[in-house]
């Protein structure tokens, strides 16, 4: 039973977890640019807040529900022209 527990949490929710948390980063962008807000303001707090703390070893990494910092910031980035179309 605790293997499957682990196995579950490892394998399934944690993906789900920062798949959303991504959705939430695009959506917000998009929103944020709509808004009349300058998306790239986004890219540069995440670098800032990326610089202001550790992120942690690789495990707790790994097991976080969230996005590490930089592949906040990459995805970011991706998105960014999306956002801008929206801002202008």
């Amino acid at each position: 039973m605790v293997a499957y527990g682990v196995t579950t949490q490892i394998g399934l929710q944690l993906p789900h977890s920062r798949k959303q948390e991504s959705e939430a980063d695009h959506i917000g962008l998009i929103y944020m640019a709509r808004a009349g807000y300058n998306p790239e303001a986004a890219v540069d707090f995440w670098q800032r807040f990326a610089q202001s703390h550790n992120q942690g070893d690789a495990i707790s990494s790994f097991l976080s529900t969230h996005p590490t910092d930089e592949a906040r910031i990459l995805k970011l980035k991706e998105w960014l022209p999306e956002a801008q179309a929206q801002y202008h």
